[in-house]
């Protein structure tokens, strides 16, 4: 419910961008054709960035269990798990 956001920090995919420079997460999206509709896309981009802030080496049973409760109908989850874990490396400098 929306006031349990009252005092808090509300984060949202236009906030995950710096500038004109995208997130990671928002360039390996678009990288690896991550997404189809974007109906689904904010929510997940949002998932995976609190995903990764907590731990940013996670494996791929990790980012699939993270992001077992956003529905996509269109990508079938493999390009927007292979997204994620690029993301992670490069934030990680490993990429």
């Amino acid at each position: 419910l929306g006031v349990e956001a009252e005092g808090k920090t509300v984060e949202t995919i236009e906030g995950m961008a710096e500038g004109e420079e995208l997130h990671p997460l928002q360039a390996a999206f678009i990288d690896h054709a991550a997404l189809q509709c974007g109906f689904c896309t904010p929510g997940i981009l949002v998932a995976s960035k609190a995903l990764l802030e907590k731990n940013p080496d996670p494996t791929e049973e990790e980012v699939r269990y993270w992001l077992a409760g956003n529905l996509c109908r269109c990508t079938g989850y493999d390009k927007i798990i292979r997204a994620v874990l690029d993301a992670a490396a490069q934030m990680r400098g490993a990429a």
